[in-house]
């Protein structure tokens, strides 16, 4: 039966079902379209319908760490049309909220990996699931694109595909189908919509010996050299595990050993001069400025609440509670709002903040939880850190990002930076603040030298202690503990414990602070919202770095 006279058949259908629709869906004008219903085409990057040829539907691909591998969809009907099939008793609404589409990946015949994909995940031109009849989603990026779509491919590969794609030639296809999650054990899957193979390639990757061997470090930095001596062959190794993309993501790799530069190594088109995004690692800046706005008196202690700053009765769901917010509630993740970035669910989580008109009214606005005491129960909440860094705009002279620059960045000789800001335009504490690598090691460096610089004392050393102390336990993690917006845990290595405090942000950014060892390191990464992120970032750590330095033997 050829794809034409699916079509007919496919539109006279249409017709007879068209009644029972919820939505009349987008007419199917474009020949590519009538002559590929139900099939995923697979093609490479983002070609609009109306430039799409047949010659643009892609055979066969070679899968690249970094490539532009996409997918359209042509379907006959809308997403929500489908759903209201399956379900026609449910509301247009609840048919949002409760049902979309089911992907499942097959590699050479075997079925892989299936994901009923999110109710709010969209498609088609502004996410119309209502009318549209095609929709283009990328499976890898190069350029930087943020989609359901990747990390769906990601749990793919994590949930059996990179075992199933060795190299050599594979064949990879698709199917997808409507869902409907009637109650947490009855879920209903409808008729298959589309379907596509693809012949995928996957080439060995061939290193150079400029990208195994250890990068010399150059001159001209504030930094002096160390002498040092370490493991070039476990660094060496290193290399190889992010060049051959077994380490994913990582743009640059800092060591600082005695106060000295001892690896400094950028990969992914990263350099000495790139500005990284480290998202939440920015919040212990926070920390800091709030140390020293309270060492300038602008702030009288960290034990200071929020109604000597606000009146909160005239903040939403007022109640006495939250007039006992202290500083160190929200330094600490410990304050009782109704607000954690680690429950989706959460009234407060950060994705609610963010298209919020102004940020530090809805952290104020937010109810106060029940089932918590100010100070006691830890729960990661950005919003919290939003609401210190307009506590400190408010507080100190001329704001924060004035106050910043000339307290700390001027006397670290940071120069170039770059800030985000809220909606208010402050500067966003929440995280986000971009620096290179090396400024970044100053900034944990001071730490380690307990807040001086260059024979200055920037920060209070009681700031310091109060910051690398185990303030409270993180739940659900064993040995770990939270200060003043910088983590604590303790690594393990050949029998001896190594505690560490650091500044961490999403996709893996990780600036560590050993206690009782003379070693700073930095780990940038851009594996956001990768589930291996962090903890390819322990690994570089524990298996590389530790190791090469700790156990070098001459």
């Amino acid at each position: 039966m050829t794809r034409l006279l699916l079509f007919l058949l496919l539109t006279l259908f249409g017709k007879i079902t068209a009644q029972n629709d919820l939505y009349t869906p987008d007419a199917i004008v474009y020949d590519i379209h009538k002559t590929n219903i139900g099939r995923v085409v697979f093609m490479n990057g983002n070609i609009s319908l109306d430039q799409f040829k047949k010659s643009d539907i892609l055979n066969s691909f070679e899968l690249k760490h970094r490539s532009d591998l996409n997918i359209r969809v042509f379907m006959n009907n809308s997403v929500l049309n489908y759903l209201h099939q399956l379900a026609p008793d449910l509301s247009t609404e609840i048919l949002l909220k409760t049902g979309n589409l089911q992907f499942s990946f097959y590699v050479d015949g075997k079925m892989i990996y299936k994901e009923n994909i999110h109710h709010g995940c969209n498609f088609g031109s502004g996410g119309n699931k209502n009318t549209s009849t095609t929709f283009r989603v990328p499976l890898t990026s190069s350029k930087g694109e943020d989609w359901w779509a990747m990390y769906m491919w990601d749990r793919f590969k994590n949930n059996g595909g990179d075992k199933a794609l060795t190299e050599g030639n594979h064949l990879l296809k698709i199917e997808i189908r409507p869902y409907i999650k009637l109650s947490e054990n009855d879920v209903k899957t409808g008729n298959l919509i589309a379907d596509g193979e693809l012949k995928l390639i996957i080439k060995p990757i061939v290193l150079t010996k400029k990208q195994i061997e250890v990068q010399q470090i150059q001159p001209e930095s504030d930094w002096q050299i160390s002498e040092q001596p370490f493991d070039k062959k476990k660094i060496e190794s290193l290399n190889t595990a992010i060049g051959n993309y077994t380490l994913k993501e990582i743009t640059s790799i800092v060591a600082v050993y005695d106060g000295k530069l001892l690896i400094e190594e950028y990969f992914n088109d990263a350099d000495r001069n790139t500005l990284h995004d480290t998202r939440s690692a920015g919040k212990s800046f926070t920390s800091t400025l709030m140390g020293m706005a309270i060492a300038d008196g602008f702030i009288k202690n960290e034990n200071q609440t929020l109604n000597t700053f606000y009146d909160l009765k005239k903040f939403a769901n007022y109640e006495p509670k939250k007039d006992s917010v202290k500083i160190r509630d929200l330094l600490t993740m410990s304050s009782a709002f109704e607000g954690s970035d680690i429950n989706g669910d959460s009234p407060g989580n950060e994705d609610n903040m963010y298209p919020a008109e102004n940020w530090v009214k809805f952290a104020l606005d937010l109810p106060m939880d029940k089932a918590k005491t100010n100070g006691r129960q830890w729960d990661y909440f950005t919003a919290g850190v939003v609401v210190l860094g307009d506590v400190l705009d408010k507080s100190v002279p001329e704001g924060l990002e004035k106050y910043a620059d000339q307290k700390l960045f001027k006397p670290l000789h940071i120069t170039k930076y770059q800030w985000q800001y809220t909606p208010q335009k402050v500067v966003n504490t929440a995280g986000s603040l971009q620096m290179t690598s090396l400024d970044y090691a100053k900034y944990a460096q001071l730490y380690k030298n307990k807040g001086s610089w260059s024979g200055k004392q920037l920060l209070n050393p009681e700031w310091v202690s109060k910051t690398f102390t185990k303030q409270i336990q993180i739940p659900e993690r064993d040995n770990e503990f939270y200060g003043f917006l910088f983590w604590n845990k303790t690594i393990s290595l050949e029998g001896k414990n190594y505690e560490t405090f650091y500044c961490a942000g999403n996709g893996g950014n990780q600036f560590i602070v050993f206690k009782d060892l003379p070693l700073v390191i930095i780990i940038t990464s851009k594996a956001f919202n990768k589930p291996y992120g962090h903890a390819q970032a322990d690994k570089i750590v524990k298996e590389y770095i530790l190791p090469a330095i700790l156990n070098y033997k001459s």
